[in-house]
């Protein structure tokens, strides 16, 4: 079957029971802020799915799916280690991903 998944064509297969979904394979939404977080996790929890650790959840169809501010991503890829351990240890408490606690992690704050 083809769909789209913000605004990308995908093609999805049966595979039988041979195949089975595993978290090798997520899907994964770069969010700008708090509320397009919130939405996109609303959106697959609430029809269904489960939360799971460090802004991963799965829809109800047993798909993985990484909901990732770019903050997140951007505090992972610093130069400066003691951001990239701060927002790793914030991340690691973590289900749905709290931009605002991210924020504070990346600037030192307690």
């Amino acid at each position: 079957m083809d769909f789209t998944v913000l605004g990308i064509p995908c093609m999805g297969l049966n595979g039988g029971d041979e195949f089975t979904h595993s978290e090798a394979f997520s899907f994964q939404v770069a969010t700008d802020d708090q509320a397009e977080t919130d939405r996109y996790w609303d959106a697959i929890v609430g029809n269904g799915g489960q939360e799971s650790a460090c802004g991963w959840c799965k829809d109800r169809w047993g798909l993985s799916w990484q909901i990732t501010p770019r903050v997140l991503t951007e505090a992972l890829a610093s130069d400066d280690e003691g951001v990239r351990q701060r927002a790793f240890a914030a991340m690691m408490t973590m289900q749905r991903i709290d931009v605002a606690a991210i924020e504070q992690a990346v600037a030192g704050a307690d």
